[in-house]
């Protein structure tokens, strides 16, 4: 146990940190894809969270019309104030190509769309996934409570050691050796904004409705660090604190595949780009790679000391092949289809909610 403070506020738990939170005027998005559904991380989430109360929560779902009936029964068998955003179906997109805001989707956009839901609905929205085996009824008030203490942007932090071994690899080897890279070579505020937070691809964090309007969205599995970037003007240094969540246990995916961490990397790393390109910063991008790599296999050596300290497993030869994977990743990034912030979008967000609606209403009919 530890309580050292970062270059922004970080609040610890001491020992059952269970702090007074205005849960009742916050909105709660939860992002799902249909596999979600019924599963015992997800069943485990909802039932915690009917306990916290909050205004409303949002299930931002990407499911197919054939899957609907099943997850949307699942649903309706907790006890909380939910609302269904059925993100994917094509009446939605359909009223985002009119806004010109076509494009792929994915997890990214899901979560942007139900952000501008909550943003016109509460005074406060919070954010978290879906899979964690670990959820805690406490985990919501604690997100919320530096909001009402002078914060407007808050991130959640915990550790993922699971089965004896270190995990949060896509943290661990890619993101953190590559804001050190960046910020040896370049010394911009954003880069220390970025490496303060313990846990930058957690899942978990939560703003006021004010804020929450200011974050533009990466339309994958960039969701997490593009926030940061706008978090960092919207809120800044003062306006940000992280929190502890303790330890997560969380569903592991592969490092190779079309859904594995290897792909993730490249979206991952393309928002980190981003933002140090945002402060005027043009990167050696032909050497980056290898700087990067470089600085990754520096931390193996730490990683293979705190696990050994702990008595855990730790692969040395795996953890180096991984960086190689993302090392793969680390290129410019491609052109920018991030989605405005919703206070640059001339589209009502109750009209998506409506068309949404109504299109689950009709394939449940």
């Amino acid at each position: 146990m530890e309580y050292v403070q970062e270059r922004i506020a970080t609040l610890h738990d001491f020992g059952d940190a269970d702090p007074p939170a205005p849960t009742d005027r916050a909105a709660v998005i939860v992002p799902m894809t249909e596999r979600d559904g019924a599963s015992l991380a997800a069943e485990r989430v909802f039932s915690k969270l009917a306990a916290v109360d909050p205004r409303e929560v949002i299930v931002a779902l990407r499911a197919t019309p054939d899957r609907l009936p099943a997850v949307t029964d699942w649903l309706s068998t907790f006890d909380l104030p939910l609302s269904t955003l059925w993100c994917s179906t094509p009446e939605v997109e359909s009223v985002l190509g009119e806004a010109g805001l076509d494009g792929p989707g994915g997890k990214g956009r899901d979560v942007w769309l139900a952000l501008g839901l909550a943003a016109s609905r509460a005074e406060y929205v919070v954010v978290h996934d879906a899979d964690a085996r670990s959820y805690a009824e406490t985990h919501v008030p604690r997100l919320l409570f530096p909001l009402e203490n002078g914060y407007s942007f808050t991130k959640g932090y915990y550790a993922r050691v699971e089965n004896e071994r270190l995990y949060g690899r896509l943290f661990r080897l890619l993101y953190a050796p590559l804001i050190r890279t960046f910020a040896d070579a370049h010394d911009v505020p954003i880069l220390e904004y970025l490496g303060a937070f313990r846990y930058a691809l957690a899942g978990e964090f939560a703003a006021t409705a004010g804020v929450a309007r200011q974050l533009a969205a990466p339309r994958g599995w960039g969701l997490e660090i593009g926030t940061l970037g706008d978090a960092y003007y919207a809120a800044g240094f003062e306006g940000s604190a992280q929190v502890d969540l303790g330890v997560h246990e969380h569903d592991h995916r592969a490092v190779g595949g079309p859904a594995g961490l290897g792909e993730m990397a490249r979206e991952v790393s393309a928002a980190v780009c981003r933002a140090v390109e945002s402060e005027g910063v043009t990167p050696a991008y032909d050497t980056l790679a290898d700087r990067y790599r470089q600085t990754a296999s520096s931390f193996v050596d730490r990683y293979a000391a705190d696990a050994a300290f702990n008595g855990l497993d730790y692969d040395r030869a795996d953890e180096h092949d991984q960086i190689g994977t993302y090392a793969q990743a680390v290129e410019p990034p491609e052109s920018d289809n991030r989605l405005p912030s919703w206070d640059r979008v001339d589209l009502d967000p109750e009209r998506i909610a409506s068309v949404a609606t109504d299109a689950l209403e009709t394939a449940l009919e």
